[in-house]
């Protein structure tokens, strides 16, 4: 289980870090603290996970490669990525700019891996064991700040970049003109971003529609009560109320001009008293008079009343 455990472990580091652009000729292109010009080597992550490069080996020398060879005279022939940097700790799609022909003891960076700028030069990265090849490059002899670098990071695919087409530190493919769906894909070969992209519209549009029908919602809740509040029973109460003294004004106008009429005096009374006569004339009852029936007016407080209306009506 160990093993199997080491051996992926293993095939995934060399998966993921690679040679990725070379600069044997350098005269007037990439400085380093010191101001000098060395030739440089740029290893690349080319994985979305963090590896650390601390440890590894990088050679020039060939004779590595040589299966007998022990492990410790590997060692003797390969430069070491010494630890103390946070920049040997590669995140997902980084780069880091080894200086080569230079003295470990300027920096972490500087090492003291032999390049001729004259002559082909092979270039291997070993693993921290120094028993795996992770990766190797063999760049021929190029002009004055050439690079040698991968078409795109990861690229099986190399080629000779112009001194202003160099990319120390970035990504070596740079195209203006290409698609859309083209930088999609370099920049993104697994679909991850564009899938967080879609995921992230789709929740926004559902988190609008929420509000929406959130607002909408509120604002029927709100219309439901003032309606409600507009059919309480006060209010058909107080209409009630018009109605009935609409009702008892009418009637009140009904009883003046009936008053106007009959002169003041009721038509309750007259029926009263035809009532009454009708009844002692069938019943006999009647005193024994003339069969004259006489009726006198009795002054009241509403003839004075009457006699102000009529005036007023006249």
């Amino acid at each position: 289980m160990l093993t199997s455990a080491s051996t992926g472990a293993l095939g995934q580091v060399s998966n993921s870090i690679k040679l990725n652009e070379v600069m044997t000729n350098n005269t007037t292109s990439l400085q380093d603290e010191y101001g000098r010009r060395e030739a440089w080597v740029e290893i690349a992550n080319v994985s979305f996970s963090t590896y650390n490069v601390r440890g590894m080996f990088l050679t020039t020398d060939r004779s590595v490669l040589d299966p007998e060879m022990s492990v410790p005279e590997r060692i003797k022939r390969m430069s070491i990525i010494p630890n103390g940097d946070a920049r040997t700790n590669l995140s997902a799609r980084q780069h880091l700019l080894l200086y080569c022909n230079s003295n470990p003891a300027k920096g972490t960076l500087h090492l003291s891996v032999k390049i001729d700028p004259e002559k082909p030069t092979w270039i291997g990265l070993y693993n921290g064991n120094a028993t795996q090849l992770l990766d190797s490059v063999t760049v021929p002899a190029l002009g004055a700040n050439q690079s040698y670098a991968r078409q795109h990071d990861g690229s099986p695919v190399w080629q000779v970049k112009p001194a202003d087409a160099v990319t120390p530190g970035i990504s070596n493919y740079i195209q203006v003109d290409e698609t859309k769906i083209a930088k999609l894909k370099r920049n993104d070969p697994y679909g991850i971003g564009i899938t967080v992209l879609a995921m992230g519209i789709v929740f926004f549009c559902l988190a609008l529609l929420c509000i929406f029908f959130t607002l909408f919602g509120m604002f029927m809740k709100h219309r439901a009560a003032a309606k409600k509040v507009a059919n309480m029973q006060p209010l058909k109460a107080g209409v009630k109320t018009m109605e009935k003294t609409v009702e008892l004004g009418h009637k009140t106008n009904v009883l003046l001009q009936d008053g106007l009429k009959s002169k003041g005096i009721d038509k309750e009374t007259y029926i009263a008293v035809i009532a009454l006569a009708i009844q002692q004339y069938t019943s006999n009852t009647h005193d024994v008079e003339s069969g004259i029936i006489t009726i006198k007016p009795k002054d009241t407080d509403w003839n004075v009343e009457y006699i102000q209306m009529t005036q007023f009506h006249e």
